[in-house]
């Protein structure tokens, strides 16, 4: 396809998606006028009913994740409390959320700790009239319809809950989308919930279009290392399903462990010997900078083609307090020109991250997230 048709597929499927509005979410609901206060009930992302205000005047968010769908939907002047984790000061910011709004969540009163550990007293002292709680499902953070129900007891606010989900695969997708719109259904921002599902719908679309007919052959054989997941982890931490290799049709050599982070042995990664190495920046957070010293000192990884041939590239970390959306599909871009760059001429992988930064949390922040990780993202790392 000619490179000049990428902008016009893109633009057309995001008003394709706008066109959609929010057939199958789950979100069925009805409207309640009173005399005074209006409200909306909904069916939440576990199949829980639940009467809101609508729109309400104030929200908290439980569990790692939830204030960033908060900033996506572009409500985050109505949190009135947080949890520990936006209140720490990091040495390293790894969420694109709280470096563009971080400063108006810091002064915020304490709801509990990071991860959903609520406390129902401080919330009963703030009186949100929503709480938002969410987690990832499988994980030992997620959540479900009996914490929020006991949540919802012990504070008699409504709590609408949902899975975070992921873009890894189908079924995470949906629990994703359902939760942005069980949102957005609550705060009003039905629209800009469909705009942003719509953005990455288009976003992937344009990714697996300018790859998707390269013979199999002809894909090259890629890992990613170094991935973060509840902390900064050295080479052997990967993910089979890593959503950017799907998207522009890279063989994956861990492909087959499942879908959720997995580590691997050393000697598989020799084994494999992929074409391509990327590294996630966040592993510079370990001593001897994780995952990029391994590949530089440890004997066992000495003989990889990539290290020995200067194909060894960083990405910015998505994982922090859960997925970051915005730099997996940025990633996306970069790791696809550096596989096939004659697909992806007409992109630069720094604006397009910035363009994508600002869609989903206002501000192009490329640079700046870049610079907490030494500016390893989207360059080759020298071994």
């Amino acid at each position: 396809m000619p490179l000049c048709r990428y902008a016009g597929l893109l633009a057309a499927l995001v008003v394709l998606m706008l066109a959609a509005g929010c057939t199958g979410t789950g979100t069925d609901s009805t409207v309640a006028q009173g005399n005074t206060s209006q409200t909306v009930t909904i069916t939440d992302g576990f199949e829980r009913t639940v009467t809101v205000p609508s729109p309400p005047e104030s929200v908290v968010c439980s569990g790692s994740g939830g204030l960033r769908y908060l900033v996506y939907l572009q409500s985050q002047d109505l949190a009135v409390g947080v949890d520990d984790q936006e209140k720490k000061e990091q040495v390293m910011e790894g969420r694109p959320y709280a470096l563009a709004c971080g400063s108006q969540f810091k002064d915020l009163p304490l709801i509990g700790e990071l991860r959903g550990k609520d406390d129902p007293e401080k919330i009963l002292g703030i009186g949100p009239q929503v709480i938002f709680k969410t987690g990832s499902t499988g994980t030992s953070y997620g959540t479900s319809a009996a914490e929020a129900d006991k949540l919802q007891g012990k504070t008699g606010i409504p709590v609408v809950a949902f899975p975070y989900g992921s873009l890894r695969n189908d079924a995470e997708k949906t629990e994703m989308y359902a939760g942005l719109r069980a949102m957005g259904k609550v705060l009003g921002k039905e629209d800009r919930a469909e705009e942003v599902i719509a953005y990455i719908e288009a976003t992937i679309a344009d990714l697996e279009a300018r790859t998707g007919d390269i013979p199999e052959a002809e894909q090259k054989a890629v890992y990613i290392g170094g991935v973060s997941s509840a902390g900064a982890h050295g080479i052997i931490s990967t993910e089979p399903a890593y959503p950017p290799f799907l998207w522009v049709h890279a063989k994956n050599v861990a492909a087959g462990l499942g879908t959720a982070h997995a580590d691997v042995a050393k000697e598989a990664l020799v084994d494999w010997d992929p074409e391509y190495i990327f590294i996630d920046a966040g592993t510079i957070q370990m001593e001897n900078d994780g995952a990029i010293g391994e590949l530089k000192t440890d004997p066992a990884l000495q003989g990889l083609s990539a290290s020995k041939e200067g194909r060894v590239y960083g990405v910015l970390s998505y994982n922090f307090y859960n997925v970051n959306y915005e730099t997996v599909l940025a990633d996306a871009y970069f790791i696809g020109k550096t596989l096939y760059p004659d697909r992806f001429a007409d992109v630069d992988p720094e604006e397009k991250a910035d363009e994508i930064y600002t869609f989903f949390v206002g501000k192009p922040l490329f640079e700046e997230h870049n610079s907490e990780y030494r500016s390893l993202g989207f360059t080759a790392i020298p071994l």
